[in-house]
């Protein structure tokens, strides 16, 4: 019985060690705010770019299948795909100016005091 508790006390205590020896300090350099809001920025950037090359790509490759297509049911389709993206393209544009418009009111609201 003194055997088995002696070892589960130097388990115990050896899991202590280990765990102390492999937690590092967390010094943050910047505040969860400051990251997050620089985080979201780069991801967005991001997405715009890939849907200005996508759209612009997608649009080109709509105008050449109205432009190919020999009935007019096709044409309308491929017309019509393009609004689609162009609609698409100003949409996702478009949070990003709101959000860019928007964010500035709300700067000093986000704050806690103790």
């Amino acid at each position: 019985m003194t055997k088995r508790l002696y070892q589960m006390y130097l388990t115990a205590l050896s899991l202590v060690l280990v765990v102390a020896v492999m937690i590092t300090p967390a010094l943050a350099v910047e505040d969860m705010w400051t990251v997050a809001n620089r985080i979201i920025v780069d991801v967005y950037t991001k997405i715009v770019s890939i849907s200005t090359v996508l759209a612009g790509l997608m649009s080109a490759i709509a105008v050449i299948g109205a432009k190919l297509s020999n009935n007019q049911q096709k044409t309308d389709q491929a017309w019509d795909w393009l609004k689609r993206i162009w609609l698409a393209w100003a949409v996702i544009n478009g949070i990003g100016a709101f959000i860019a418009y928007v964010a500035p009111l709300f700067s000093g609201l986000a704050t806690l005091t103790p």
